[in-house]
């Protein structure tokens, strides 16, 4: 596994390649991810960062829509990271169901089959859940509570026929680890409320 520095010189140069709030939003999910998986037996602190920071490293490759999970889960199979380059995949989907992933489809046919199949064929763990759940709460300031940042989310990419089985199964995942964390997960993350109130658009 690559270790944080490693992680956050990757993530620089990506952002260097392709600029955008991208490269602060990784950094929260990283940071979100870090602070949860402290308060979570089993779940490495420094893993969940760098899994964090680079869950959109296929970014760097320029402006894209799903592209981006293939990039990055290229990318990081090259570096032999696996358990990197899956969370480069699964990040996007709390549900196993293409259909729910909000923005372009700018793939082929065949990559679709692929992660169809890989998701089909890998249960998710909890390093899975983490990052599905603190890219789903990270905006590039900071956490905001859930239904913020899915509202966030429909009101610049839209909303599916599947969109509220994704949105029930985020729930479920910020349900699963309020219970491992004993706790409600903004009590545990800073500026929620702060973050929360700001305007959308």
């Amino acid at each position: 596994m690559l270790t944080p520095s490693q992680a956050q010189l990757y993530l620089q140069q990506a952002a260097q390649n392709n600029p955008g709030s991208w490269e602060q939003h990784s950094l929260s999910v990283a940071e979100n991810a870090r602070l949860l998986a402290e308060k979570i037996d089993g779940i490495h602190p420094d893993t969940a960062y760098v899994m964090g920071l680079l869950h959109d490293i296929g970014r760097g490759t320029g402006i894209s829509g799903i592209r981006h999970i293939f990039d990055g889960y290229d990318f990081m199979m090259k570096l032999h990271e696996p358990e990197i380059a899956r969370i480069c995949l699964t990040h996007s989907f709390p549900v196993k169901d293409l259909s729910s992933f909000n923005g372009k489809f700018d793939c082929s046919n065949e990559q679709l089959t692929f992660l169809q199949n890989f998701l089909d064929s890998h249960p998710y763990d909890d390093y899975d859940r983490l990052i599905q759940l603190c890219d789903a709460i990270s905006l590039p300031n900071g956490a905001c509570i859930l239904e913020k940042r899915l509202v966030d989310v429909a009101l610049r990419h839209g909303v599916t026929e599947s969109s509220i089985d994704k949105w029930k199964a985020f729930m479920q995942v910020k349900k699963h680890f309020d219970l491992l964390c004993g706790s409600s997960i903004y009590t545990l993350l800073p500026n929620v409320l702060e973050n929360s109130s700001t305007d959308l658009i």
